[in-house]
C-alpha cells in the first residue's frame, strides 16, 4: 500500500509545474475576462504566463470591441500587446476608429498572419504606407470598411505577397450611393494572384469583373459573391473552364446568413437614425453612453478607466499598474 501511494503522489503534479506555452494554450480556450481578471489571480506562475506572449499568440476581441468606446480600445490593444511582445500571429478587432491605431497594430504586429479589422475607418492613404510592413500576411479581413477601395486592396495584395484569402463584405445600405466596385475587383486580380478564397458578399460587382478575378487568380478554390445582383456568371460554362472553384451566389439561399445581415446592418448601420427625429437621437446616444461605460456588466460600475489589473508576478509594467479589473463572477 505505501509503494502504491507512493507511485499515485509522484504521478500527481501540480498544475503550475506546466511549462509555459502548455499553459498559453489552455488559456487561449478561456475567455477574455477570465484571461484577464481571474487566473492571474490563481497563482504566481500562472499570473506569469498570462501576462506573457505565450497566452496571446492570437488575439480575438472582436466581440468586446463593438461595445467599447475608443478609448477603452486603445487601451486593451495597449495592454495585449504588451503581454505578446510582438509575436502574436493572429489578430480580430472591430470598428477601429482611426488610423492611428491601425498603426500601433502595425508597429507591433510583425509576425501577424491572419488580421481581421471588421468595420474599421482605416484609409487608402494609411494602408499604403504601412502595408509594407505586414508581408506575413495570409488572411485578410476588410469587411464593411467603407473608407477604403481599390487603393487600399492593391497595396495590401502588392505587399502580402502570400494572402490566401481576403474576406471584403459589405452592407447593403452602406455601398448605396455607389455605382460599382469593378475596381475593388480589379485590383484583387491585379496584386492578389495566389487567393485561394475570396469572399466579396453584396459588394456592388459586375459580370467581368468577377471573370477577371476569375481568370487571374489560378488557385481560387472559393468565391463568395452572394448579393452581387449584377453578377451574371452562365452556370454551366463557369464549371466547364474553372471546375475547381466553388462559386456561392449571387443568389442567396442561406436564410441564416441574411437574418445574420440584416442583423448587423440594425446594429452598425446609419439606417436607424432615419427614423429618428433629433431629441430622440440624443436619448438614444445618452442610453448607449450609459451601456458602454462598463465593459462587462457583473453589476459593478466603473469604466475601463477605474480598473486595475493585478498579478502575483511578471504581470504588466507600470504603465497598468492603474488598471482594475471586475471580479469574475
Amino acid at each position: 500500500m505505501e509503494s502504491s501511494s507512493s507511485g499515485t503522489s509522484d504521478e500527481l503534479r501540480p498544475w503550475s509545474d506546466l511549462i509555459p506555452d502548455a499553459l498559453g494554450l489552455i488559456f487561449r480556450h478561456l475567455s477574455l475576462q477570465d484571461r484577464l481578471t481571474v487566473v492571474p489571480l490563481v497563482c504566481k506562475s500562472w499570473g506569469r504566463v498570462v501576462s506573457g506572449p505565450y497566452s496571446w499568440q492570437e488575439i480575438d476581441i472582436e466581440e468586446w470591441s463593438k461595445q467599447c468606446t475608443p478609448a477603452q480600445l486603445d487601451r486593451m490593444l495597449e495592454l495585449l500587446f504588451s503581454f505578446a511582445s510582438g509575436t502574436f500571429t493572429r489578430l480580430c478587432v472591430s470598428n477601429l476608429p482611426s488610423d492611428s491605431l491601425f498603426s500601433s497594430i502595425v508597429n507591433h504586429g510583425g509576425a501577424l498572419k491572419t488580421l481581421e479589422l471588421p468595420r474599421s475607418e482605416i484609409t487608402d492613404a494609411t494602408v499604403e504606407q504601412l502595408a509594407p510592413r505586414l508581408s506575413a500576411l495570409t488572411f485578410l479581413d476588410l469587411s464593411y470598411c467603407t473608407k477604403i477601395g481599390p487603393r487600399a486592396i492593391e497595396a495590401f495584395g502588392r505587399s502580402c505577397k502570400a494572402l490566401s484569402g481576403l474576406r471584403r463584405r459589405m452592407y447593403p445600405l452602406a455601398v448605396a450611393d455607389k455605382q460599382s466596385q469593378d475596381e475593388e475587383a480589379r485590383a484583387i486580380a491585379k496584386s492578389m494572384p495566389r487567393l485561394r478564397r475570396l469572399e466579396t458578399a453584396y459588394l456592388l460587382l459586375s459580370t467581368s469583373g468577377v471573370v477577371e478575378v476569375l481568370s487571374a487568380c489560378k488557385e481560387l478554390e472559393y468565391l463568395d459573391v452572394r448579393g452581387c445582383w449584377e453578377v451574371k456568371l452562365d452556370e454551366k460554362l463557369t464549371k466547364e473552364k474553372y471546375p475547381s472553384i466553388k462559386i456561392l451566389g449571387p443568389h442567396v439561399f442561406d436564410d441564416y446568413y441574411e437574418r445574420s445581415l440584416c442583423e448587423e446592418c440594425s446594429d452598425y448601420s446609419d439606417s436607424e437614425w432615419e427614423l429618428m427625429d433629433e431629441d430622440e437621437a440624443d436619448d438614444y446616444i445618452y442610453e448607449d453612453e450609459d451601456e458602454d461605460e462598463e465593459i462587462w456588466d457583473d453589476g459593478i460600475g466603473g469604466g475601463l478607466e477605474d480598473l486595475q489589473v493585478r498579478f502575483y508576478g511578471g504581470g504588466p509594467n507600470d504603465a497598468f499598474a492603474g488598471f482594475v479589473w471586475p471580479p469574475s463572477p
